[in-house]
């Protein structure tokens, strides 16, 4: 896998997942009125049952998406893309743990199943945007 690769594959899930946000009832299963979840803007769901998820998120997706396709074709570079999204994620993932941060104050969700799945994503970002060795490209400095 080339850093290249890297970008185009993330920039196709973040885009996929972002859009999939969007479809609403078919991938997204409304929270449990019971729940004692935090309080976030309008068209909160669950998407896949599992990640919370609103419009804003799920535009955040789609953003990071199209960086990632950009990335691939050379607009800003793909290591630069890997170090970006290896960091919000980071932290995103802290915030998650953290009242009020873990709804970016009632803007989008980054609770729940978010916060391991964020660590994740910032995870192998990381790998790639610092330990990542491209054999094909010159080297970062």
């Amino acid at each position: 896998m080339t850093l290249r690769t890297f970008a185009l594959i993330f920039g196709i899930v973040f885009l996929l997942v972002g859009i999939a946000g969007f479809l609403g009832a078919p991938l997204m299963q409304m929270p449990n009125p019971d729940q004692t979840a935090p309080t976030v803007m309008a068209n909160y769901g669950n998407l896949l049952g599992l990640f919370p998820v609103n419009m804003i998120h799920s535009l955040v997706h789609v953003l990071f998406g199209a960086w990632g396709i950009a990335a691939y074709f050379g607009v800003g570079g793909p290591r630069l893309y890997a170090r970006g999204v290896a960091i919000i994620y980071a932290v995103l993932t802290v915030a998650g743990f953290i009242p009020n941060l873990d709804t970016l104050f009632g803007l989008a969700p980054l609770y729940g199943n978010d916060i391991w799945l964020h660590a994740l994503l910032a995870l192998v970002a990381a790998y790639f945007g610092w330990g990542f060795r491209d054999a094909g490209a010159p080297a970062a400095r």
